[in-house]
């Protein structure tokens, strides 16, 4: 689009919303404004302007506002013009491909909407689309929002669109920013909530939201290109770069961060789950060495695949690891999908787990949210909402999708990990001094981060006590396979029964395994928690003869005795019982 008869004038004063007064060659001329709004950041006197001598002569007022310069920055302040604009780009090809029909000024219900469109969808079908447009001039430090102004009728006109689409059509609202070199755009949420709630409503409802900058000139402008909108918060957005160039210079040296590949990824983020960074590293590079692969893992004997398992507990974890590897064998031909709603169909990968080996192997910008993420993203906003609850978390993930770099999301998902790990602590005063984030966060600058997050109480856990029988003959000891079904389902375990036994009621359980007790110890009680269940533990040391031990590795009365190195090197002991395992090996009298 392009003018014609400008010229360049001083913007002197704007007694109304409809005409401003300017200084062209001397003279003082009165100018009519096209756009509304306040623009008070734009008209500014003394600001260069550009205005349109009307080729009408009998109108009251002979100049149009047309453009403002803004430091370096040209804006186009013609609020007729944006419809314009989007309906040549649109005749052009772009949006909708083959464009059939295009009218203005279509009526729906009770709203005129500024574009129909009807176009051949794929199937030789036809395309109905309404697109509502917004010209946007307010812009600060990159940023452009809209409206400068509360507006009413913007609002009618959101809802509208949210019940063309309910009835089939397709719907759009279009923001024109009238301007270049923008970072995102975003709804004024200090000059109109209401706005800013009916457009993440609509949003939601189905609505696609576009913003498009254009190409500005003195007398010209041209639509260019898409523009990050953000929906959400706007701090997100900012504390992208910051939080990206602190993770660079402070990331956190892990085995599985080096020789970066889908595999290596997953079996790091699974491990993590429930588990200290500290406490994995050791798992991990034994479990590479033994399994470096899919394909290895795809095949390993259960009894070996628990083994490497033991000590990080959770075992369906590693059980579902094993499904997942075979599916990619039988599904993927041996490699990774590199798509997030395909590795969310592996058996055990979750939101979570999906998008950290999408955005950190694959570079796909999609969130990982885990227990340090919502810790950040609750002390960040100051958001007293219980980040345990689905909904929250759905939240998260939808807002982080909004501003996700489409470079680098690995390093943005890794930097909200590690931030969460070393900075923004959980337990304990947060690191805010060194916080790549503080200026954004309003937690730290409120010094109100002891109130998030919030989490509702959990329910107290069920507590149940058991008996651990250790059987000992000086060399061996005994372990049994507990069920296929249920908690710790098919790892070993040391002999154990409900309840808390006396030490007659425990030799009395002994002698019905066909042992023969020679003598009986106390060994200090203890703790384990599981989930939802606490595990009050009373254990015995019993010595038994040794012509009671059957083979190694044969069963009687369903116990297998075992010497400790073998037991170590072949049976998956969770660590329910791993405080007694240590007793396993000691000679009694």
């Amino acid at each position: 689009m392009r003018y014609d008869r400008i010229y360049k004038a001083k913007f002197i004063e704007r007694p109304n919303r409809f005409i401003a007064y300017a200084e062209l060659n001397g003279k003082k001329e009165t100018v009519h404004v096209k756009n509304t709004g306040r623009c008070a950041e734009l008209l500014r006197p003394g600001a260069d302007i550009y205005i349109q001598e009307s080729d009408n002569p009998s109108r009251k007022t002979r100049w149009d506002l047309i453009a403002v310069k803004k430091g370096s920055r040209m804006i186009n302040m013609d609020s007729q013009i944006p419809n314009k604009v989007v309906k040549e780009w649109i005749e052009q090809g772009n949006l909708f491909g083959n464009v059939t029909l295009i009218r203005p000024e279509t009526v729906y219900k009770n709203s005129r909407f500024d574009l129909y469109v009807e176009a051949e969808d794929q199937n030789g079908g036809i395309r109905k689309i309404f697109i509502e447009i917004k010209g946007v001039t307010l812009e600060e430090n990159g940023v452009c929002r809209f409206p400068d102004a509360p507006s009413e009728r913007a609002v009618k006109h959101l809802e509208e669109l949210s019940d063309a689409k309910k009835n089939g059509y397709e719907a759009y609202v279009f923001f024109v920013i009238q301007m270049k070199g923008v970072r995102y755009f975003t709804p004024n949420t200090e000059t109109h909530p209401q706005f800013a709630e009916a457009l993440q409503k609509t949003a939601k409802e189905g609505v696609k939201v576009l913003a498009y900058d254009c190409d500005v000139t003195s007398d010209a402008i041209e639509l260019s290109d898409a523009v990050d909108v953000v929906l959400g918060n706007p701090i997100l957005k900012e504390s992208v770069r910051p939080l990206v160039e602190w993770f660079r210079e402070n990331k956190r040296d892990l085995p599985w961060r080096k020789r970066i590949n889908a595999y290596r990824v997953w079996i790091s983020e699974i491990m993590l789950q429930q588990t200290r960074v500290e406490a994995v590293k050791p798992f991990y590079e034994r479990f590479m060495r033994e399994l470096p692969n899919v394909a290895a893992l795809a095949v390993c004997p259960e009894e070996k695949l628990l083994k490497l398992w033991e000590g990080l507990g959770y075992y369906n974890r590693v059980r579902n690891m094993q499904k997942a590897a075979q599916k990619i064998m039988e599904v993927y031909d041996g490699v990774f999908p590199a798509d997030y709603e395909a590795l969310k169909g592996l058996p055990g990968i979750g939101n979570y787990t999906a998008g950290a080996v999408a955005s950190i192997a694959f570079c796909i910008p999609v969130p990982a949210v885990d227990g340090n993420v919502l810790r950040v993203m609750a002390r960040l906003r100051e958001d007293g909402e219980d980040i345990l609850k689905q909904s929250v978390k759905n939240r998260v993930e939808a807002e982080l999708t909004e501003i996700m770099p489409a470079e680098d999301p690995g390093a943005f998902n890794q930097a909200m990990m590690d931030l969460g790990a070393m900075v923004c602590l959980p337990n304990g005063a947060p690191k805010c001094e060194v916080c790549p984030l503080f200026d954004q966060c309003l937690a730290g600058q409120h010094q109100t981060w002891t109130e998030y997050p919030f989490k509702k109480s959990a329910k107290p856990r069920r507590i149940e006590d058991r008996t651990v029988l250790l059987f000992l003959d000086g060399t061996h000891t005994a372990v049994r396979k507990r069920p296929k079904k249920g908690l710790l389902a098919g790892l070993y375990e040391f002999p154990n029964f409900d309840g808390v036994l006396s030490e007659q009621e425990a030799l009395e359980e002994a002698e019905k395994f066909g042992v023969t007790p020679l003598h009986i110890q106390a060994l200090p009680p203890y703790k384990h928690i599981f989930s939802h269940v606490e595990w009050h533990i009373t254990g015995y040391a019993i010595k038994i003869a040794g012509n009671d031990v059957e083979q190694e590795g044969e069963e009687k009365a369903g116990l297998i005795f075992a010497d400790a190195k073998t037991a170590a090197e072949r049976y998956a002991i969770p660590s329910a019982f791993a405080e007694y395992a240590k007793y396993t090996d000691l000679e009694r009298a």
